[in-house]
C-alpha cells in the first residue's frame, strides 16, 4: 500500500491526502514553529513541524517525537531542526504528513534519558496547542536519539506506536525483552566507527529469538543495514520512502 492510499483511508490526515491530490491545502505549506517549554523552572526552547495543509480542526492527530544527536544538543531549540529528520521534512514535505515534536537536550554530554521529562514535557504541549493524540506517537530517533529511542522504548512500551532508532547504541540485554511487541525499524551503517554495528545486530537477534519463542508476528522487526554508509546513516534512512508509510500504519487509528 503507497502512502497515498494509505492516508486516504485515515481522517486524521485527510488534510494532507487533500494536498497530494490537489486540493486547498497547497496554500498552506509546512513550518516549523517554535514554543518554549519549562522544566524544574527552566525553559527550554524546542521546534514543532507542522505539515502542508496543517489545521487544528478536525479530530486529534498522531505525531512524531524526534531525538537529535548530540550535535545538534544546545538551547537555541533550533539546531534539533538542522540535521537528520528536519530536512527530509522540507525536502520532501509531500512524504511526511505528520506533526513532529523536536526537543532540543541541553548538553551533548547527558543522554535522553537523563532528559525523558523534557521530551515528554514538549510532547505535551505540543498535544495541547495542536490537538495531538498521545495514544498515537512514533518516536524516532537518531545517533545518541538513537540510544535515547532505543532506552525510552524500552522505558516506556505503551507510550509508542512503533520506535525507529537509527544508529543507536543499546545493549540487547537492557531493551530487547522490554519492546517484543512493540513494531521497530532500525537502521544501521555497516561502517560506522562511532556506533558499532554489531550492537544494533544483537537487538535485532534477540527481538527475533524472542518472536520464536513467544510465537509473536515476525513483522514487528524490520532492520536495514546500509553496506557504505558511515555514521551518517539517518541520511539514506529518511530518505526511504517506505519509512513514513510504514509509520503512517502504525499511527492509524485503532
Amino acid at each position: 500500500m503507497n502512502l497515498h492510499t494509505l492516508l486516504a483511508a485515515l481522517p486524521v490526515f485527510a488534510v494532507a491526502a487533500a494536498l497530494t491530490q490537489g486540493g486547498s491545502a497547497a496554500a498552506t505549506p509546512g513550518r516549523f514553529e517554535f514554543r518554549t517549554v519549562k522544566v524544574k523552572g527552566v525553559a527550554h526552547r524546542f521546534a514543532v513541524w507542522l505539515p502542508p495543509g496543517f489545521t487544528k480542526d478536525g479530530p486529534k492527530r498522531p505525531a512524531i517525537l524526534f531525538l537529535h544527536g548530540s550535535g545538534e544538543s544546545g538551547t537555541d531549540g533550533e539546531k534539533e531542526t538542522k540535521v537528520g529528520l528536519g530536512p527530509a521534512l522540507e525536502a520532501h514535505p509531500e512524504r511526511w504528513p505528520f506533526v513532529v515534536v523536536m526537543p532540543q537536550k541541553p548538553s551533548e554530554f547527558e543522554e535522553w534519558w537523563e532528559h525523558e521529562d523534557l521530551a515528554f514535557a514538549a510532547l505535551d504541549d505540543a498535544a495541547r496547542v495542536y490537538r495531538l493524540d498521545e495514544r498515537r506517537v512514533a518516536l524516532v530517533g537518531m545517533s545518541q536519539g538513537g540510544h535515547g529511542a532505543w532506552m525510552m522504548a524500552a522505558r516506556y512500551p505503551d507510550r509508542w506506536r512503533c520506535v525507529v532508532p537509527i544508529c543507536g547504541y543499546a545493549r540487547a540485554h537492557t531493551v530487547a525483552p522490554r519492546i517484543s511487541r512493540l513494531p521497530v525499524w532500525c537502521f544501521q551503517g555497516l561502517k560506522d566507527d562511532v556506533v558499532n554495528p554489531h550492537e544494533t545486530r544483537e537487538i535485532v537477534r534477540w527481538l527475533r529469538d524472542i518472536e520464536k519463542r513467544d510465537g509473536l508476528d515476525t513483522t514487528l522487526v524490520r532492520a536495514t543495514f546500509f553496506p557504505d554508509a558511515n555514521h551518517d546513516a539517518w541520511d539514506p534512512a529518511f530518505a526511504e520512502p517506505e519509512l513514513p508509510v510504514w509509520i503512517a500504519q502504525h499511527l492509524a487509528a485503532k
